[in-house]
């Protein structure tokens, strides 16, 4: 059984080749964050001929729990989509800004995989022309090594798969 620290700390580290980590300032109530930002633009023959261009961010948000029951999952659920939303720059050439909660549970409690499984959020902008925002969530259980993810989530379950030293 591997403890909450050696475990955020082997998933911050597969996420640091790519994202910023944010362990010091993280918002409330995250143990940690990552963003990971870009910028793309298509060009024809020339930087003045520019054809497209697009934005695309990702907020991931680092939760612990002793127990996570269906009251503390709706609130970290809904304050991960609230934060990540807040930091969003939605403008013409914003195509995505995604989040993600990745929650580390000492326990389940009651039928927590049918709640973690329900939960979804999307958000389009100006009917998708400048966007949208959707929701990863995965949540696992320390003790046991049991994951649950929403519909979007259930590529995060690699995550998990890191061989253990």
């Amino acid at each position: 059984m591997a403890g909450f620290q050696e475990v955020l700390d082997r998933l911050l580290k597969s996420y640091s080749s790519y994202y910023n980590i944010n362990t010091d300032t993280p918002a409330k109530p995250f143990a940690a964050e990552a963003v990971f930002g870009i910028h793309d633009e298509q060009y024809f023959l020339i930087k003045s001929a520019k054809l497209s261009e697009s934005d695309s961010k990702e907020f991931v948000f680092f939760a612990h729990t002793e127990l996570l029951n269906g009251d503390t999952l709706k609130a970290l659920d809904s304050r991960a989509w609230e934060e990540g939303l807040s930091r969003a720059e939605i403008k013409e050439n914003h195509k995505n800004t995604d989040v993600v909660l990745i929650i580390l549970a000492d326990a389940f409690a009651g039928d927590i995989g049918k709640a973690v499984k329900r939960s979804k959020h999307y958000k389009s902008y100006k009917f998708g022309l400048w966007g949208w925002s959707s929701y990863r969530l995965i949540a696992y259980e320390l003790s046991s090594g049991k994951t649950y993810t929403n519909r979007l989530g259930s590529d995060l379950k690699r995550l998990f798969a890191i061989k253990k030293k």
